[in-house]
């Protein structure tokens, strides 16, 4: 497309782009780099529930497959707190569609995200470690009762 200026001259204007994106570039760029790999808010939950619960724990090993969120290395067991709509759990979050805008790159970033998490598992078990995931969904307020229980039960045998 080009635009007239002055004296008959031409200069190409920029295309328009069709993102049904609400932010611009700059915004959305913001927005993305606050989304976080680790310490985020369900996390903070689930070290606090442990914490309390008299149990300590190392955070993100990164030499055991799939790097846990909390390990306790003298039980041999790990902790993961996924992100419903991160890894696909069957929740309302986690289900929830696909963003319009590039879904085929979406939808192989999340089943990438599935099937790496299936790896770390199955990984860690070989090497004698028990797991427990823990779901963002889990952690929210009325639910820390229940989940208080669940991180006992695992962590007590």
């Amino acid at each position: 497309m080009l635009l007239a200026a002055a004296a008959g001259t031409f200069l190409p204007v920029a295309r328009m782009s069709r993102s049904t994106d609400n932010f611009d570039p700059e915004s959305r760029s913001e927005i993305m780099r606050r989304v976080r790999s680790s310490d985020t808010q369900p996390e903070r939950i689930v070290r606090s529930l442990a914490h309390r619960l008299g149990y300590r724990f190392r955070l993100g090993r990164r030499d055991l497959p799939g790097s846990p969120d909390l390990t306790f290395p003298g039980r041999r067991k790990v902790i993961f707190v996924h992100g419903c709509f991160w890894h696909q759990h069957s929740c309302a979050k986690g289900q929830r569609p696909l963003p319009k805008q590039n879904a085929d790159y979406w939808r192989k970033k999340l089943s990438r995200n599935q099937q790496r998490d299936r790896q770390a598992l199955k990984s860690l078990r070989k090497l004698g470690w028990r797991t427990l995931i823990v779901w963002e969904c889990e952690t929210k307020r009325g639910n820390w009762p229940r989940l208080a229980q669940k991180l006992r039960k695992f962590l007590a045998d």
